[in-house]
């Protein structure tokens, strides 16, 4: 799959929220929290172009990643992949682009993975070590030390 990574702009944050409505609808409701305006509202506010690229294929915007870069590790604060483009490689490549920038910086990758998504055995496949977990929530660990 020939995938090219676009910065974000603002024109976009609309689009990338309903990409992540659409993206958690399964597992929100498999735990009985699906709120479409939450998930979006939830995204909007905390929307940051700098830290946010998109992922497409040709023309078509088919996921987005939003990759925290803080003093003492890497958050990955957002994956989402279209359903469609699920299972195709497309998380697995993000996941390696931003190993590659955790090893050049020598810090931690982190995440949060809620309870009960498939993400979870996702990033455990990946090599990521559950650390805590709360009441909806799982948190992971990458170290390339």
């Amino acid at each position: 799959m020939n995938l090219t990574y676009v910065k974000a702009s603002e024109v976009k944050a609309e689009e990338l929220a309903n990409i992540r409505v659409e993206a958690m609808r399964p597992s929100l409701l498999a735990v009985g929290r699906f709120d479409p305006d939450r998930a979006k509202r939830r995204f909007l506010d905390t929307f940051n172009a700098s830290d946010t690229t998109i992922i497409q294929q040709g023309t078509l915007t088919i996921g987005f990643f939003v990759l925290r870069r803080r003093p003492n590790d890497l958050y990955l604060d957002h994956l989402y992949v279209l359903h469609d483009y699920q299972g195709l490689g497309v998380g697995g490549n993000v996941i390696r682009l931003v190993k590659d920038e955790a090893r050049s910086a020598k810090k931690p990758i982190r995440l949060i993975a809620l309870k009960g998504s498939p993400a979870n055995q996702f990033y455990l496949r990946l090599g990521f070590c559950l650390i805590q977990e709360d009441e909806f929530d799982n948190h992971y660990i990458w170290d390339p030390c």
